[in-house]
């Protein structure tokens, strides 16, 4: 089954026209989600819009509100944010040419996978033509997109046999590293400290196969609740165990750089101290209490 397009129109290039259809290239059915249940019930819990001191109310008395100050909100109906809304556009227009590695990641938010109108036999061979001049010169197209009434900035790149389209943050949206990063201290690691860490790097480099990446903690969960329909002990999540001992960072890293042999020594168990030992066994001092029951017990005695 075909994807849905999220977006159809044209990828203009100068006076070049393509038609294209845009779809997800991502998919979120492979999460678990969750409904709340009330469990003495068994119902599932639903959510009303109330007002307090009023009770449930209309969904056509709701506003939008944004908060200005702590407890004041500018009011905002649906039709005055509908006739700021950008007119939706069905072109994409390739204003500038980046090199492929000019833009931070920091700034990619979403992919998306861009397909030829097959109807179109010249506009087939123009997507052709943009995807192998972009793979040739090593460069990634920029234009704005219109989806909704809200715009956004989009990269256009090569991908295999097709084209892949990513949505970008808008400048003001992305925090500044050098603000955020301002409380971390400025000096300089030892020379022998960096160079183990290329040589451990340089040892586990390879090629990246995102098939070998689990998602354990869904995997875990469709275990749980495949456990839960057949009524049979789940098995247990399997997590490595927090080393106890403290190491050296140089001695860490000749050690892994050696193959990790070393690593792998067990940690010295802690000893219990012999003051601690005999504090266990030495025994408890008797209360007020239990000294006066004694007494109590002597007399009647």
């Amino acid at each position: 089954m075909a994807a849905r397009a999220f977006w159809s129109g044209r990828i203009r290039l100068a006076l070049v026209s393509i038609p294209v259809e845009i779809v997800p290239a991502t998919k979120s059915a492979s999460r678990i989600s969750f409904h709340q249940i009330h469990e003495p019930s068994g119902k599932r819990i639903r959510y009303e819009k109330v007002v307090p001191g009023i009770g449930p109310v209309d969904t056509d008395d709701i506003v939008k509100g944004y908060e200005v100050e702590k407890g004041k909100y500018v009011l905002l109906t649906d039709e005055e944010i509908a006739d700021v809304k950008l007119e939706a556009k069905k072109t994409v227009d390739l204003v500038q040419f980046v090199d492929a590695d000019a833009i931070d990641p920091i700034y990619f938010e979403r992919p998306y996978y861009v397909l030829p109108q097959d109807e179109d036999e010249d506009g087939v061979e123009a997507y052709a033509v943009l995807r192998d001049a972009l793979k040739e010169t090593k460069k990634i197209g920029l234009g704005q997109i219109v989806v909704r009434g809200q715009g956004s900035i989009v990269a256009i790149k090569p991908c295999g046999k097709g084209l892949l389209m990513e949505t970008l943050r808008f400048a003001d949206e992305v925090k500044k590293a050098s603000s955020t990063f301002d409380d971390i201290p400025a000096k300089k690691p030892e020379k022998d400290l960096i160079e183990l860490a290329e040589e451990l790097i340089e040892k586990k480099a390879g090629a990246f196969h995102p098939e070998e990446f689990k998602d354990k903690y869904t995997i875990a969960l469709r275990e749980l609740i495949e456990a839960k329909q057949e009524h049979r002990k789940p098995r247990e999540i399997e997590e490595t165990p927090a080393a106890s001992n403290v190491i050296n960072l140089m001695d860490a890293l000749r050690r892994s750089v050696k193959g990790g042999a070393a690593a792998k020594t067990k940690p010295a168990e802690t000893k219990r101290s012999p003051r601690r030992a005999n504090a266990s066994r030495t025994k408890k001092p008797r209360t007020a209490k239990a000294k006066r029951g004694r007494k109590t017990h002597k007399k009647a005695a």
